[in-house]
C-alpha cells in the first residue's frame, strides 16, 4: 500500500511517459550547462537561474504526486495542484486507449482513458492499467458503456 492512498481506498498509479521524464532531465541539464559554459556568472549571480528551475520544480511536483484512488461511491484524482473528485454513479462513459490533448487532463501519458460523467463532462485518466481501473469503475456502476 502507497504512503498517499487513504484507508478504505483503492490506489492507483499514474502511468508516466518517456516524454514527461525527457522534459524534466532537459530541464535538469539546462542549468549544468550554463554553469559548463559560463561558471563565473552561475556562482557571482545565481538568483539568474531560478527562472530555470522553476518549472523544473512544478514538472517535479507534478510527476511524483499524479495518482488516482477509488471508493465505495467516488473515483478522486491528484495530479499536482489539480485534485477533485468524480461520484462514480455519474459515470456514463469510458473510452479507453485514446489521448486527450485539451482539457482537464491530471495525467502523465497518452493512451489513458476519457471519463464521461454529468452531461457534458470530460476528464481524461492514465492511470498504469487501464483495464484494472474500469473493471472496478463496473464493479460499482455496471451501467458504464466502455467505448472501443
Amino acid at each position: 500500500m502507497n504512503q498517499k492512498a487513504k484507508p478504505g481506498l483503492k490506489y492507483y498509479k499514474a502511468k508516466k511517459d518517456g516524454s514527461i521524464q525527457g522534459l524534466i532531465l532537459f530541464l535538469l541539464v539546462l542549468p549544468a550547462g550554463f554553469l559548463w559554459l559560463d561558471p563565473g556568472t552561475f556562482w557571482s549571480k545565481p538568483f539568474l537561474f531560478l527562472p530555470l528551475l522553476s518549472p523544473l520544480a512544478l514538472l517535479l511536483w507534478i510527476y511524483f504526486d499524479t495518482y488516482y484512488q477509488l471508493g465505495p461511491e467516488d473515483l478522486f484524482y491528484k495530479s499536482g495542484f489539480l485534485k477533485g473528485r468524480i461520484k462514480i454513479m455519474d459515470i456514463r462513459e469510458i473510452v479507453p486507449g485514446k489521448t486527450r490533448h485539451v482539457g482537464l487532463k491530471p495525467a502523465l501519458a497518452r493512451q489513458g482513458l476519457i471519463v464521461k460523467y454529468n452531461r457534458f463532462d470530460e476528464i481524461y485518466l492514465a492511470p498504469e492499467h487501464n483495464e484494472e481501473l474500469i473493471a472496478d469503475l463496473r464493479q460499482i456502476n455496471d451501467s458504464i458503456v466502455i467505448k472501443k
